[in-house]
């Protein structure tokens, strides 16, 4: 495996330092991504989105999703109900999980639902107002302020 040096990176850029965290946390991960329990992401509008989980065999009160620091973290666990029980054959998959997806800027979990084993997390990009694009006028080539005429002469 490859090591990059992302130190190049933080010096000749501004305001792109999760960019580089992320490649770095992405590409220092040597341990293969966990592919259970399975999901979706779909985009469902402009600017919403929606994570479906496969959680087939937990109920409610198994599931926990939480917004940490940008992350949405999806975890389960499962109590000891099986205790007692004997297999002949086990194929539903009810092990522990926790699975991690890393939020952009101005995105937010607006709600969750669990319904027929699938675990729907729905996300909405609010950016402020502050940050839309915005059109500015040019003024034309003969008008100064008042302001830059006064500081003119004082100069």
């Amino acid at each position: 495996m490859r090591n990059y040096d992302f130190a190049p990176l933080y010096r000749a850029s501004v305001g792109f330092d999760q960019l580089a965290d992320m490649m770095d946390r992405v590409l220092s991960n040597e341990v293969t991504q966990p592919s259970y329990p399975p999901y979706n992401i779909e985009k469902t509008a402009d600017d919403a989105y929606r994570i479906s989980i496969a959680v087939a065999g937990f109920s409610d009160a198994d599931l926990s999703v939480e917004v940490k620091e940008r992350a949405l973290v999806v975890s389960a666990r499962k109590g000891d109900e099986d205790k007692g029980r004997s297999y002949l054959h086990r194929g539903i998959a009810t092990r522990a999980f926790e699975r991690r997806f890393q939020l952009a800027d101005h995105v937010r979990v607006t709600g969750a639902t669990h319904a027929d084993g699938m675990l729907h997390i729905d996300l909405v990009r609010e950016v402020p107002e502050a940050l839309k694009p915005r059109r500015i006028e040019i003024a034309r080539g003969g008008t100064v302020t008042t302001s830059r005429a006064i500081e003119a002469q004082d100069a």
